[in-house]
């Protein structure tokens, strides 16, 4: 019989898309890939084909035993730890080169995952994820949708995001109640090609979306810029003194960024943890 799914897990078993998956990273016969969540071992089967070596990172203490049970010591390295815990930069560096990442990525912690992958990205090279169709969107969403909020910017700032294919319920065992997207995404970020710094940056893109409902002037008058300072950024940067958030691409958030820290007055209140909108 088999075992009951923990952690809400949702185990794919689909092998057209097992083999696709695989293929989205493209030739890895020389590479190290992190796989986050192995489960059961499906995509670990093709994995270990491919590469020349996989880092499974798996928390359940049951499936993390059978897997060092099923693969060998040269083709698979089992590390029973919270993958919000795991060490890419150390992975990385044991391997010589940046590392790719393949995972089915739990609903639960999706936004949390992304944003650890964010910031460990000098460590990584390129990453093939599945997750729910929805956050896949948000992902990927361009400015001006509905979708687009800090988790677009921060992962697009970190490099480009694109939707593959998605998957129907019952492509899983046991079948979740939404559809779920593979997305591919490549590690180069914009940081020094858009002339910002990343933490200020990042943290002003966060007060941008504090409130999605509220005016960007409004939100950052709530992060801690003086009135004048804000419409002063706005003016310099050429945006509408009534704009949200969503309503502006990267290219213009870096401008943004360039006015505020101009007139000398963004100095935001550092928040404890990111909220991906």
């Amino acid at each position: 019989m088999p075992s009951k799914p923990k952690l809400g897990q949702n185990f794919l078993h689909d092998e057209t898309a097992i083999r696709r998956i695989v293929a989205a990273l493209g030739d890895c016969s020389r590479s190290t890939v992190v796989e986050i969540g192995p489960g059961r071992g499906a995509v670990t089967r093709a994995l270990t084909q491919a590469a020349a070596h996989v880092i499974a990172v798996e928390l359940d203490t049951e499936l993390a035993a059978r897997l060092r049970e099923e693969f060998p010591p040269e083709r698979l390295t089992v590390v029973h730890q919270d993958v919000l815990e795991f060490n890419f930069a150390a992975a990385a560096a044991s391997t010589g080169e940046p590392l790719a990442v393949v995972g089915n990525l739990p609903y639960y912690i999706t936004s949390p995952i992304l944003l650890r992958l964010a910031a460990c990205h000098a460590a990584l090279d390129r990453a093939v994820l599945m997750m729910q169709r929805e956050v896949a969107e948000r992902v990927a969403a361009g400015p001006g949708s509905r979708d687009y909020g800090l988790l677009s910017v921060t992962a697009q700032m970190h490099g480009p995001v694109q939707q593959l294919f998605t998957l129907p319920p019952g492509a899983f065992s046991p079948p979740p109640d939404v559809h779920s997207t593979v997305i591919r995404w490549r590690f180069a970020p914009r940081f020094t090609e858009l002339g910002v710094d990343e933490l200020s940056f990042l943290e002003l893109v966060r007060s941008a979306f504090a409130q999605k409902r509220k005016t960007l002037a409004n939100n950052l008058r709530a992060a801690g810029v003086a009135q004048d300072a804000v419409a002063l950024g706005l003016e310099l940067a050429g945006i509408d003194a009534q704009a949200r958030a969503e309503a502006l691409s990267i290219e213009i958030f870096a401008d943004l960024w360039k006015a505020l820290r101009a007139t000398a007055h963004f100095e935001p209140q550092h928040a404890p943890s990111p909220k991906a909108h």
